[in-house]
């Protein structure tokens, strides 16, 4: 994620230097003292000379982090949404099979993205496939599934969180067996993980290629 800074907390009338991480959920600070405020407990955070001033209940705890101060209070303020990190955007051809959370099919027509039907059947051409996979044998399918993306498309499986029906192992050597690569990893909800995969550069039609999506390097968030 990249919000992670050696810097000195000032809390409650006293000072200890150690390390800040701005988490999916929590504010972390590892140093002298230990803390962990819950983002949903944040009334403010604001940025100033290189302090990140958080408001939390009635307290304030001061980070001396410096010149990323300010993203640090933009991304705590304004958190990115599920699909900001699924890099869904307005007008992309995207499709949802089998997925465990109805709402998300509303989150997608609400983003403008144009949300066709996924089946065996489903064209070519899609810019964003999400792919649920409960179990081992549902990435049996990703071969077939590869053919439905955009040669700069991406296939997403969201499977379970900490489940032995199907591991993360198990889902990136899946993937690499149907000539894709993973190239990201963030929570699709409380309860299954999403696992982004792309077809290399390498193998994409040179009449179809680009500059790379920001994400197509992998990161894991």
């Amino acid at each position: 994620m990249g919000y992670e800074a050696d810097c000195t907390l000032r809390l409650d009338g006293t000072s200890s230097k150690g390390v800040a991480r701005l988490e999916h959920k929590d504010l972390v600070f590892r140093g002298g003292v230990k803390l962990a405020i819950s983002l949903s407990d944040i009334k403010t955070a604001t940025a100033q000379d290189g302090a990140l001033r958080v408001r939390f209940g009635n307290r304030q705890a001061v980070l001396e982090i410096g010149a990323g101060a300010a993203k640090w209070a933009a991304r705590i303020m304004n958190p990115p949404t599920r699909l900001d990190k699924l890099g869904v955007k307005p007008g992309m051809r995207v499709a949802a099979a089998r997925l465990p959370d109805p709402s998300f099919r509303v989150e997608l027509e609400r983003r403008g993205a144009v949300v066709v039907p996924a089946g065996s059947g489903e064209p070519a051409g899609l810019d964003l496939l999400f792919y649920s996979a409960e179990d081992r044998e549902s990435l049996e399918q990703l071969p077939a599934l590869r053919k439905t993306i955009r040669p700069d498309g991406a296939i997403w499986i969201v499977r379970p969180k900490g489940s032995k029906a199907i591991t993360e192992a198990e889902t990136m050597a899946a993937g690499k067996r149907a000539g894709l690569v993973d190239v990201k990893v963030v929570s699709f909800s409380e309860t299954h993980t999403a696992e982004k995969f792309v077809i290399p550069v390498a193998d994409r039609p040179r009449t179809t290629r680009r500059t790379p999506r920001v994400g197509d390097n992998k990161s894991r968030g």
